[in-house]
């Protein structure tokens, strides 16, 4: 099993460039299921998560056809299942995602339970209660979601009682097919869902309201290929802008959406961060500054996005003063924390929230990776402690940076893959 050997106290300096959004890139794979036509995409990350998705695809005898510029060609007009079975998806939450397209195109969808990082409680009784709202007849049994559609799915009007990306996104992709118009309210607003949008209006969808808490979907016979480009992923430049606060002097992070940044850049500026910011790239510099702890409170887009609070959490282990991280999208998201302390961070939990005491100093220790986020904040800390850190379980990690040790080590760090 690999793991990451990093040996802090090394400056980071330099130019670091950004990859497609993973959490945008899984949900476009799925939509392409809407159409037989030929979809073509940029900008997908070379990631595990990535790869699951398109051996999921592929298992249903949709063809995947990877070009010389790294783009991919789909083309769901060769399909042959409308299952996605457990050992495909074991791993990987966003695989529930082929629900809505496969229901809302084929009329039919077999579904295995997805699994994915413990970091809480994610139901996916919001997907179904939409997709039941649309006309879709539902059924749970022995681990597998089983939909069906007499037909054609109907429009109708769907209250998402509770906020949810992945719950956003299935029933969209259900209802651009449908009969007449839905309406989907308080739905999820971040950046990926608008990318989403984006690519279905380019499929020839007509939706309405992206980016707010309302979409107006006008549903379409059929939807065509086409040739779409995925969004940076927003919570990649900001772990770097991170690293670039800790341990950087100048570190400038490139092909990013600056807007999508807001609240994580508030909070680096608050730090004690110089930025400067360009059309696609955000600056930090460090020079002759020191870092402030920070307070934290987690919500739904456009608020402070939980993917970021772990490196947040690692920031304020080194800052100046005290910083208190409150937790609110899901209620096991604190499992780095135990990790940072066999490195010396001095933190307390109590309940959703965690205060850090900043301390000056880390120091290198072996740890263990329980999530994804939980990984970068591990790495974040080795950057900065004093001796050698080895990072365990860094699947975790794989599953949403692309190629983080040869980024950070052309920024200057001391850092390795090694295996065993």
């Amino acid at each position: 099993m690999d793991k990451l050997l990093i040996t802090g106290g090394s400056r980071l300096n330099g130019e670091v460039r950004v990859s497609g959004a993973k959490n945008a890139a899984l949900p476009i794979l799925t939509a392409t299921l809407l159409t037989k036509e030929t979809v073509t995409l940029h900008n997908l990350p070379h990631l595990n998560d990535i790869t699951t998705m398109i051996g999921l695809l592929g298992s249903m005898g949709v063809s995947v056809v990877l070009n010389e510029d790294m783009s991919v060609e789909v083309c769901a007009g060769t399909i042959r299942e409308y299952t996605a079975p457990y050992e495909m998806v074991k791993t990987m939450r966003a695989s529930i995602t082929v629900l809505g397209p496969l229901l809302g195109h084929f009329g039919e969808a077999n579904v295995s339970l997805p699994g994915g990082c413990a970091i809480g409680a994610r139901p996916v009784d919001l997907h179904l209660r939409g997709m039941e709202a649309l006309g879709a007849t539902i059924d749970v049994d022995s681990g597998y979601i089983t939909a069906r559609s007499n037909g054609r799915l109907k429009g109708a009007r769907y209250f998402f009682d509770k906020n949810t990306v992945g719950g956003t996104e299935n029933v969209l992709m259900a209802a651009v097919l449908a009969e007449g118009t839905t309406v989907l309210e308080n739905v999820a607003k971040e950046p990926e869902v608008v990318d989403l949008i984006r690519m279905l209006q380019a499929m020839g969808a007509k939706i309405e309201g992206a980016g707010t808490d309302t979409l107006v979907i006008e549903g379409v016979e059929s939807l065509h290929g086409c040739d779409y480009t995925i969004m940076p992923d927003r919570i990649e430049a900001g772990t770097y802008l991170v690293a670039g606060a800790l341990a950087g002097d100048r570190v400038k992070v490139k092909n990013v959406v600056p807007q999508d940044l807001d609240p994580v850049l508030v909070k680096l500026q608050e730090a004690g961060a110089k930025l400067t910011v360009g059309d696609d790239w955000v600056e930090v510099d460090m020079v002759g500054r020191e870092l402030t702890a920070v307070d934290i409170r987690t919500a739904p887009h456009p608020a402070f996005p939980t993917d970021m609070q772990a490196q947040f959490t690692t920031l304020n282990a080194v800052a100046k003063g005290t910083g208190t991280v409150e937790e609110t999208v899901f209620e096991n998201r604190f499992m780095h924390i135990s990790e940072l302390e066999r490195m010396g961070a001095k933190a307390k939990i109590k309940g959703n929230t965690v205060v850090i005491e900043g301390r000056n100093l880390l120091k290198g220790a072996p740890v263990m990776a329980t999530d994804l986020r939980a990984s970068a904040s591990l790495v974040l800390a080795g950057l900065v402690a004093e001796g050698e850190t080895l990072v365990d379980r860094i699947y975790h990690l794989d599953r949403g940076y692309e190629c983080i040790e040869e980024k950070l080590a052309g920024l200057g760090a001391s850092i390795r893959r090694i295996s065993g």
